[in-house]
């Protein structure tokens, strides 16, 4: 009996230690930023850029450094001239910083200084050439200065963007001649998607979630910065500040309401642009000899248009000045278009919408007003660079899908100082089809494509040339820089060819596809086991669905190569395939046969299935559906499974709380379909909810089939009055579980099929630190036992090889709440949960994983994909093999 005594007495006091070390660890993670393991690094491997780059940088000095920000909330750098990419933002920060960057700009004293401002108005500052990067200044206003709730997923309605914590400026800049003075100037000049010009408002669209009417200066390197009103309107918004470096007291800026002058250091401001038809620049840059002390300026003017009869006439152009801004000269050459010349429905359709937008009518009604189409018309160009070794090299472009504006061509170049104009990057039917040969002829234009993309090829060369330019930016050696639809390019030609940078491409035509770090790609459910040992299938927001194929003799054996099986690869023909893929699942008994469900975009709501591993697709059923327009979302879509027992068996779950969904907000009313579990027994022809004995309002984010018994499901309920609920009977009815009444939210349940623990992952985005975390059961359900704390947990799983291994994604919290848990992101433990460490090194977006995956047969890999940037692998215990077998 004492024995015993002892014995339970030495067990307990054991588990007591154990656990006050792990209440130290969590005290630890929740107050303190704690460095990852440096052992254990992610690769991003893409594929590339999958998504749009808003903007784009390259260093002053250095041709080999470049740097992007794409819209999904990451950042990215290359010091290699592009081969390689890496993400800006702390691996083991909040994920708030370096998130949509504005604008980046270097010292020319000491290439390796620069700052960088972002959408809250925070300025960071590097010391190593943008490696690492550290905020030194909030400049932009606080949310409650406008009285708005950033963590309200509607906030962006009320006039707050959802998740900014700042009010926004949008331009940086640094003198010339002394990196001690820097400027910086209030608005949200460079949106292109929402600040539009027109008739009725010649100075842009404005937003309560941006600063207006200053710039700020700082004469001490950004210790410490003065807001400066003087001579500038109440809502000036900024979009360029260029320092005279042959007198850094003279600086020109381009604001909404004209271009601006200044002859005392910013310090008070005059209007400009004497010679300028419009003075509503769009974009403003400069070149300048050192040797012989030559400054010139060059400037886009807003194009306005003006009623003529039944058409229409256009006043702007691109204008340069050789006196510091004082005057303008017109160099827009022959940059008019002759609508009647073009032979293109598309480009019609949008020289109507433009002219509908700026005078305020409809597209229809400018169709019926303007029935001549004008004989030379100037489009809406939006962005302008030159060549910094050659002044009469300009490359000035515009953005057809998101700002009002038509013609083909995305980007034209001058070469004789813009007397005549060249369109040099060309793509599409158009292009490709050599429409309208003549007309170009005279033009000496060359015709027929240029560019080169890399999984988008396809859907590029189909499309009617909508896709838009975002970004422009040349190197100090002249090679420019521009971003088409979703593909980052680069020529080193003048703009006679362009290649993309995103990806490698294992071997010419192979269309396997390796990336280079810069995903911008809505990262989703990835599924691991797939019938074909060395297959895994990725889910993608907007780029479809990929599989990982063999390197093809690629010399880095731990590299992932992908191919794309649905999505972009079958637009052609007028028929296009999924884009935006919630959950998938294969066949047991055929590794052929893979079906998908579609939340937003082409196919949406929609069951797709092929029989031929991604060749062909077809709808089987029509789940979901939506009255608002085809490229928004239907109910978000999770967990579809198949019975291996008997494969007519299907089920999946429809969320209505979407704590991880690239949309986010409110579920969406249906007129089609609901919201909980769903099921068929014919193999997804029919479906059907069955939600009884689940609460009222109840939000299914996940369900899974016991391993065993196939006919036994868990559902994870995440709504606020969430929990875990078990069905015995194929769903026909549910039951909760009892689960510790501290927790409020599941988010997640998984089984191991091994052990057969049950491990949930609990918590919310905006509830607290006790009610998160991941429990686990060893009993089915009966105690529970918390192995991780953290106030807002996504997910946990064990690796199939070693039951021991667990990888955990912990979120961050809600805006407001941020800083009361200071190390969201991946956490490994490789001894079942008794001892934690963070794997964060090189995640784009720890704050954000949205499925995190040990490997199904190497317990030394690792997968997760990642909200806004894609997918990313993980090589343990000093592993050198590749990942496949």
């Amino acid at each position: 009996m004492k024995k015993t005594i002892v014995f339970l007495l030495t067990i307990f006091l054991g588990h007591n230690l154990q656990a006050q070390g792990k209440s130290d660890f969590f005290q630890e993670i929740k107050t303190e930023k704690i460095a990852s393991d440096p052992s254990v690094e992610w690769k991003n491997f893409g594929p590339g850029m999958s998504g749009y780059c808003e903007e784009f940088w390259n260093h002053p000095t250095d041709e080999t450094v470049m740097f992007m920000s794409p819209d999904m909330h990451v950042s990215y750098g290359s010091w290699d001239n592009g081969k390689s990419w890496q993400s800006l933002k702390d691996p083991d920060g909040l994920g708030h910083d370096m998130k949509r960057v504005l604008d980046i700009e270097f010292s020319l004293q000491n290439p390796d200084y620069g700052m960088a401002i972002d959408w809250n108005g925070w300025v960071f500052e590097t010391i190593d050439k943008g490696h690492h990067w550290k905020k030194t200044r909030e400049l932009g206003g606080s949310h409650k200065d406008v009285n708005i709730d950033p963590n309200d997923p509607k906030s962006f309605e009320k006039g707050w963007y959802y998740e900014q914590q700042g009010t926004r400026l949008s331009e940086l800049s640094v003198d010339p001649t002394n990196d001690n003075i820097w400027y910086a100037g209030a608005g949200d000049f460079w949106n292109v998607k929402s600040n539009h010009r027109s008739a009725e408002n010649p100075n842009g669209i404005f937003f309560k979630y941006a600063a207006y009417g200053s710039i700020y200066r700082s004469m001490d390197k950004g210790k410490t910065w003065n807001k400066i009103t003087k001579g500038l309107p109440e809502k000036t918004d900024v979009g360029k500040i260029i320092v005279n470096p042959n007198n850094n007291l003279d600086i020109v800026m381009v604001t909404n309401y004209g271009l601006m002058l200044s002859n005392d250091g910013g310090l008070s401001w005059t209007k400009g642009g004497n010679g300028l038809p419009s003075n509503l620049p769009r974009d403003l840059t400069s070149y300048y000899d050192q040797k012989t002390g030559e400054f010139v300026l060059f400037v886009v003017d807003q194009t306005v248009y003006e009623e003529k009869g039944t058409t229409i006439t256009s006043k702007g152009g691109v204008f340069k000045s050789t006196d510091g801004g004082e005057n303008w000269s017109n160099i827009t050459g022959n940059l008019f278009f002759d609508m009647t010349a073009l032979h293109s429905t598309a480009e019609v359709d949008r020289f109507h919408k433009t002219m509908g937008y700026w005078f305020g009518i409809s597209k229809n009604k400018s169709k019926e007003k303007f029935s001549s189409l004008p004989t030379k018309i100037l489009p809406v160009f939006n962005r302008l660079v030159v060549n910094p070794l050659n002044k009469n090299e300009i490359y000035v472009s515009y953005n057809r899908k998101h700002d009002f504006t038509f013609g083909p061509g995305d980007v034209w170049r001058s070469l004789d100082g813009g007397k005549t104009w060249v369109t040099c990057a060309r793509y599409g039917p158009y292009w490709k089809g050599n429409n309208d040969l003549e007309y170009w002829k005279n033009r000496n234009n060359p015709t027929g494509t240029n560019i080169e993309f890399a999984h988008l090829q396809t859907y590029m060369n189909g499309t009617s040339g909508s896709s838009g330019n975002r970004m422009m930016s040349i190197d100090p050696k002249g090679n420019v820089y521009i971003g088409i639809d979703q593909q980052t390019l680069k020529s080193t030609d003048k703009g006679k060819t362009w290649k993309q940078v995103d990806d490698f491409e294992t071997s010419k035509g192979s269309n396997k596809w390796i990336g280079r770090g810069d995903s911008n790609l809505p990262g989703r459910f990835m599924l691991l086991e797939t019938g074909i040992k060395n297959r895994r299938i990725l889910c993608s927001g907007e780029h479809g669905l990929w599989q990982t194929t063999d390197l093809d003799g690629w010399p880095d054996k731990q590299a992932v190569a992908v191919e794309q099986i649905e999505g972009q690869v079958h637009d052609h023909s007028g028929n296009h395939g999924a884009h935006s893929i919630s959950t998938v699942a294969v066949h047991p008994n055929d590794p052929n046969t893979i079906f998908i469900l579609a939340w937003r975009q082409e196919h949406r709501g929609k069951l797709r299935k092929t029989t031929d591993g991604g060749r062909t697709w077809k709808n089987i059923a029509t789940i979901f559906d939506a009255a608002n327009n085809s490229w928004q979302s239907v109910a978000a879509q999770n967990s579809l499974l198949i019975d291996p027992n008997n494969p007519n068996n299907m089920y999946f779950c429809s969320t209505t709380r979407k704590i991880s969904e690239i949309g986010g907000g409110k579920a969406q009313e249906l007129t089609k379909g609901g919201y909980g579990f769903y099921r068929s027994f014919d193999g997804g022809f029919s479906w059907e909810l069955s939600n009884t004995g689940f609460h009222k309002n109840a939000s299914v984010r996940r369900i899974i089939m016991h391993p065993d018994q196939p006919e036994t499901l868990y559902a994870a309920l995440n709504d606020k009055n969430g929990g875990l609920y078990i069905s015995k009977n194929k769903g026909s009815n549910w039951k909760k579980m009892t689960i510790p009444s501290v927790i409020n939210s599941v988010n997640n349940v998984f089984i191991d099929r091994n052990t057969k623990d049950i491990l949930i992952s609990t918590g919310q985005r905006g509830g607290t630190y006790e009610e998160g975390g991941v429990w686990r059961s060893t009993d089915n359900g009966k105690t529970w036992q918390q192995i991780f704390k953290a106030p807002f947990v996504w997910q946990a799983e064990t690796s199939p090889v070693d039951s021991k291994l667990i990888v955990i994604s912990a979120a961050g919290q809600q805006v407001s709440m941020s800083g009361e848990f200071m190390n969201p992101g991946v956490y490994l433990s490789q001894n079942g949960g008794d001892n934690w460490k963070k794997i964060n090194k090189g995640l784009g977006q720890p704050d954000k994983i949205v499925d995190v995956k040990p490997d199904p047969y190497n317990k030394d890999v690792l997968w997760c994909a990642a909200w806004g940037s894609g997918w990313f692998v993980t090589y343990l215990n000093g592993a050198t093999e590749g990942w496949a077998e």
